[in-house]
């Protein structure tokens, strides 16, 4: 007997082919049947009738930070609630494991690193997570058995460091013994079940007291020799982030990732291609390294949003503002003197040079601020101003748009949320999104889902971008987005029996209204340990979410099912080949 019967779906099964009609079954958690309609007769303890309605794989999202708000929404809202039924966290050289036992202090300084460079609710850290495991496997078993989703992890450089040289690990090198006890550690987080290896050495990663994160202070020979433990285990990755993925690389970084990629034998991901068509150099240069990878024996994969993700500003907390050159130390003084010094024009006029420079790289797009909307704000003398854009208000005043925004942000004791309007939503930048997007080795995803939660909503891609290709652009046939969502992911961690629609393959499903699929505007909720703020975004027309052949969502509501499984490598993921 099955265990699910969904009849008369219209199947587009991840692999690109065309959409067909068909009843498919379910049994174990398992596709076990895919059949023409009405051709099953084997009984079912239940049914569903999705005539006119979309059946597809679950998402995967291949770049998160669910690592610790999975202990307290094992649902991973909203990633679940828009299709994604597999996540991979871990990434950017951050994760919660493996913690020293004899240092109690690392969990309070972990937990301060992530609050500053993901933006993570230092509360919801403190009250949402338990922290009483010691290495990545206790991490992985403590996650086991009580999540709604799939979920991988890698484990983060920083971690790995911190364990083993203790503070030294931000500005010092480690001594041979502590390269081979590092190793040590890392290998037995990979024997655990680990993906791989996630690291930074970007500029704008610091940590809980401002300083650069432990992984930046890490010469060539360290990361390849983590390279090289990476590619002595199976099924697994390396995720990479360098400063020039904001904007362009540089020589030393092309060599880098192309050496770390070729050392381990494995794929290699970075996030996060921007495409904007102002910049047109920007593309060409970005896949150098993926160019060079594959004559070199390794393979880089550049990860890209193919949406234009809500993302909201504030001169009051640590935003990406706060990432412009020359910014950041004004922004991180006390409120008054911040005021004050936002209120010189000098002060001003030194701040709109520093974010047009070329050394802002792709921060100079958040410069234009005629073209802000004002979001919350929360005095009298700000009244009405919401949904207003700078530009109209500044006319209005007869102000320039920067010496406009300050002076309603400073009224709100700089608490105002500013939006910015995007300045790549033109046609061309569109046009070079479809051609890019074609590229071999560049794949959609990026959502950072789990991080940044006050300030971007990136989950909803998923709903969003399928939205857009059925009723909006129409960029790209259904079925084909449908294999970059699932399939293409899939095929690039290795995993096994997921990604796509076919019998024997685990029942990762989402069943969908074509007419409606969407995701809704973003918006802030309080619902976070703590009381801690997050951006959310409802889905439109996600029928049912399955997991492993459960149902977790119907119609937006969770089940309250967890039947996701950490996935560890080896057992659920299989070597890529980089030849």
């Amino acid at each position: 007997m099955l265990d699910h019967l969904i009849r008369r779906a219209t199947v587009v099964d991840g692999t690109g082919g065309s959409a067909y009609p068909a009843d498919v079954g379910i049994r174990g958690g398992r596709i076990v049947v895919i059949a023409e309609p009405g051709t099953v007769t084997e009984e079912a303890v239940t049914s569903e009738d999705a005539d006119g309605l979309v059946l597809a794989p679950g998402f995967v999202d291949p770049h998160t930070h669910y690592d610790a708000q999975l202990f307290w929404d094992p649902y991973a809202t909203p990633s679940m609630n828009h299709g994604v039924t597999t996540v991979a966290g871990g990434n950017c050289g951050f994760t919660l494991a493996p913690l020293h036992p004899d240092r109690p202090e690392d969990a309070d300084y972990t937990r301060r690193m992530m609050s500053r460079v993901e933006g993570m609710a230092l509360a919801a850290l403190e009250e949402g997570v338990d922290w009483t495991w010691s290495t990545f496997r206790e991490y992985l078993d403590a996650l086991e058995g009580r999540i709604a989703v799939n979920a991988g992890f890698m484990v983060g450089h920083c971690a790995l460091r911190r364990h083993v040289m203790g503070a030294d690990a931000v500005g010092g090198q480690p001594t041979p013994a502590q390269l081979d006890a590092m190793l040590a550690l890392f290998h037995d987080a990979m024997d655990a079940g680990a993906w791989g290896l996630s690291t930074t050495q970007s500029s704008t990663h610091s940590d809980g007291d401002g300083e650069p994160v432990a992984s930046r202070h890490a010469r060539p020979e360290e990361l390849l020799a983590l390279s090289r433990a990476v590619g002595e285990h199976e099924g697994t990755q390396l995720e990479a982030i360098v400063a020039g993925c904001l904007d362009q690389f540089s020589d030393e970084e092309i060599d880098l990732l192309v050496d770390m990629t070729a050392t381990a034998g494995r794929p290699l991901n970075w996030n996060v291609l921007t495409i904007d068509a102002a910049v047109p150099e920007r593309v060409p240069r970005q896949l150098i390294p993926s160019e060079r990878a594959r004559t070199a024996g390794g393979r880089i994969v550049a990860l890209t949003m193919p949406i234009l993700t809500p993302m909201n500003m504030s001169l009051g907390t640590f935003c990406a503002l706060n990432l412009i050159p020359g910014w950041g130390e004004i922004l991180a003084l006390p409120v008054p003197e911040r005021i004050e010094r936002l209120r010189d024009p000098a002060t001003r006029a030194e701040m709109l040079r520093r974010a047009d420079s070329k050394e802002a790289g792709v921060f100079r797009r958040l410069a234009n601020f005629g073209r802000y909307v004002i979001g919350d704000t929360y005095s009298a003398a700000n009244e009405g101003l919401g949904g207003r854009v700078v530009n109209d208000i500044a006319a209005e005043r007869g102000q320039d748009p920067f010496h406009c925004l300050v002076e309603i942000c400073a009224a709100d004791d700089l608490r105002t949320v500013l939006w910015p309007m995007p300045t790549d939503n033109d046609p061309d930048s569109w046009a070079l999104r479809q051609r890019t997007w074609e590229h071999e080795d560049v794949m959609l995803g990026g959502s950072d889902a789990g991080a940044h939660l006050d300030r971007m909503c990136g989950a909803p891609y998923t709903t969003r971008f399928l939205g857009d290709c059925l009723r909006g652009r129409k960029l790209l046939p259904l079925p084909t987005a449908v294999r970059m969502l699932t399939d293409d992911p899939a095929r690039l961690f290795g995993l096994r029996e997921r990604g796509r629609i076919e019998e024997g393959f685990h029942a990762d499903l989402v069943l969908f209204d074509p007419e409606r699929i969407d995701a809704g505007p973003a918006t802030l909720v309080h619902d976070l340990p703590g009381d801690s703020p997050r951006l959310d975004s409802k889905a439109i027309g996600i029928v049912s979410v399955r997991v492993n052949g459960v149902e977790t969502l119907r119609d937006d509501k969770v089940t309250g099912a967890v039947p996701g499984t950490v996935l560890r490598s080896g057992r659920d993921t299989r070597t890529v080949s980089t030849a």
